[in-house]
C-alpha cells in the first residue's frame, strides 16, 4: 500500500470519526430504515414471533390458554348446525366436534397417537373426567363416518354434543 494512500485513509477516518457529513448520516438512516421494515415485514408474515412472544404474552395477561376464545366460538358454530333440525346437519356437528377434541388433544401432548380413539385410551379420567361418555361419542362418531345409512335422532346428537362440551370444558379449552 502507497504510503499517500494510508495517509489519505487515516486522514479520512479521523476528520469523519466524530461528525461524518451529512449524506453518510442519511445513507445509513435509510438503511437502517429499510432493514427495520424488512424485519417487520418478515416477523408478519412467519408465524414466529407469534409463537414464541405473542401467545405467552396474551396468556399472562388474559390468563387462559391463547386459543381458547376462539376454539369457543368453533363450539358455539358446531352447535348452531343442530338448530337447522336436520339429521346430515346433526351428524356433521358431531364429526366437527369430534375432530375439535382431537385437535385440543394434540396440542396438550398427546400427539403420539395418530386416532382419536387411541388418544382415548391413553388418558385417565383425572384428566378427562367423562372418558367414558366421550368413547361412547367417539363411537358414534365412527358410526356415523362409516356407516352413511347410521340413523341419529337430534335428542341423541345434543346428548352427543354436550358430551363434547363437557370434555373441552374439562380440559380447560373454554
Amino acid at each position: 500500500m502507497s504510503e499517500s494512500f494510508r495517509d489519505t485513509i487515516i486522514y479520512l477516518i479521523h476528520k469523519y470519526s466524530l461528525n461524518p457529513p451529512l449524506f453518510v448520516k442519511v445513507i445509513f438512516f435509510l438503511f437502517a430504515v429499510f432493514f427495520l421494515g424488512l424485519i417487520i415485514y418478515f416477523l408478519k408474515k412467519t408465524t414466529w414471533f407469534e409463537k414464541i412472544f405473542l401467545r405467552d404474552f396474551i396468556e399472562l395477561v388474559t390468563f387462559r390458554s391463547f386459543g381458547m376464545a376462539k376454539s369457543r366460538e368453533v363450539f358455539l358454530k358446531i352447535m348452531e348446525r343442530l338448530k337447522s333440525q336436520n339429521e346430515d346437519e346433526a351428524k356433521l356437528a358431531i364429526i366437527e366436534a369430534d375432530d375439535l377434541l382431537n385437535v385440543t388433544l394434540d396440542e396438550i401432548g398427546y400427539k403420539k397417537e395418530e386416532t382419536l380413539g387411541k388418544k382415548l385410551d391413553g388418558i385417565n379420567t383425572d384428566t378427562l373426567p367423562n372418558l367414558e361418555e366421550v368413547i361412547g361419542a367417539h363411537k358414534i362418531r365412527n358410526d356415523i363416518v362409516h356407516y352413511p345409512v347410521y340413523r341419529l335422532d337430534l335428542q341423541e346428537a345434543k346428548r352427543v354434543l354436550f358430551v363434547y362440551e363437557k370434555a373441552l370444558l374439562d380440559l380447560e379449552l373454554f
